[in-house]
């Protein structure tokens, strides 16, 4: 696969998690073009804010995760990947989360793996959960990543390509699984995964000579 390709599948990702907010953006319109109660018109005012709220925050995360958020710099404020993180996981708090990085700068590309493998644990947590993150420097970034809840499902192709990257089968859902196992092969680091829990789910990643 070459760049090209996983751009592709990335962008199909990213469309495929856009869908949901915007449609119901468009169904909220629709309403507020036809609805004459005032209770119903500020039922479809909240659906509206809820929509745009979730799309901003899907886009910035993805800007940061899949993107060059920042331009091409090589740092990230730590703080702006929780607050995209954050975003993401959405105002239910369906997951918890428990940021553990005290370093105020991470290389882009350890950004970039950090966000894409709590992406990938995030979803694993189908019915909720909690969501460690942990981040250490000691000649170069290790990452660690826990995630435990009363259901974990991490799909065996996901699993296949963290581990295999390209020689797994490639689809738009484990596009993000593919540009992790890329960064850490390119930095000559390696992804670890523990052995599949019904409710915990670990996920390391090194990044060798990175900060």
């Amino acid at each position: 696969m070459d760049s090209v390709d996983l751009a592709s599948l990335l962008c199909s990702r990213l469309c495929h998690d856009l869908m949901s907010p915007v449609g119901a953006l468009n169904n909220g319109i629709e309403l507020m073009a036809d609805e004459q109660d005032p209770d119903m018109r500020d039922r479809c005012m909240e659906l509206l804010s809820d929509s745009a709220r979730a799309t901003a925050n899907k886009l910035k995360f993805f800007r940061l995760a899949f993107g060059a958020a920042g331009g091409f710099g090589d740092g990230v404020d730590t703080k702006e990947a929780r607050a995209a993180l954050d975003g993401l996981l959405g105002g239910d708090r369906k997951i918890e989360l428990d940021w553990m990085v005290s370093d105020d700068r991470l290389s882009k590309s350890a950004t970039k793996l950090l966000l894409n493998l709590a992406l990938i644990a995030a979803d694993a947590l189908v019915r909720g959960g909690r969501l460690d993150i942990g981040v250490e420097k000691d000649g170069g970034v290790e990452i660690a990543i826990r995630a435990e809840g009363p259901r974990i499902a991490l799909d065996d192709s996901i699993r296949e390509t963290l581990l295999k990257g390209a020689d797994a089968a490639m689809e738009a859902r484990t596009a993000g699984a593919w540009l992790a196992h890329s960064l850490a092969a390119e930095a000559g680091g390696e992804i670890q995964l523990s052995r599949p829990s019904d409710d915990v789910l670990v996920i390391g990643a090194a990044l060798p000579g990175h900060s």
